[in-house]
């Protein structure tokens, strides 16, 4: 299994909207085959970066999201470069283990 983090620096007068284009996002990532969960965190400081976390079963199958039709569909749109405040920052973790509630 791994995770995938990708810090987005989104200036403040654009927080609402990028926040927004979350929670009407195409929802194309679900259908993937190896898709185990999507997080999206908020800073809690400003300047800091929002973090778009996934996890999937395998390399490949993250792998496949990135080269497939429903990646290239779910990142269109006119989303204004000058609402980012620097360059975004992916990073791929294998999860080496999870800790879950007991009975879960």
């Amino acid at each position: 299994m791994i995770a995938v983090t990708n810090r987005l620096y989104v200036s403040p007068s654009y927080a609402a909207e990028f926040e927004e284009r979350f929670r009407t996002r195409s929802g194309l990532i679900e259908g993937m085959e190896g898709f185990v969960r999507n997080q999206v965190w908020r800073p809690e400081k400003e300047g800091d970066p929002y973090v778009v976390m996934t996890i999937w079963e395998s390399r490949e199958r993250f792998e496949a999201w990135v080269k497939s039709d429903a990646f290239k569909q779910a990142h269109t749109g006119d989303f204004p470069r000058d609402a980012y405040t620097a360059r975004n920052q992916v990073d791929v973790y294998e999860v080496l283990m999870e800790t879950l509630p007991e009975g879960q």
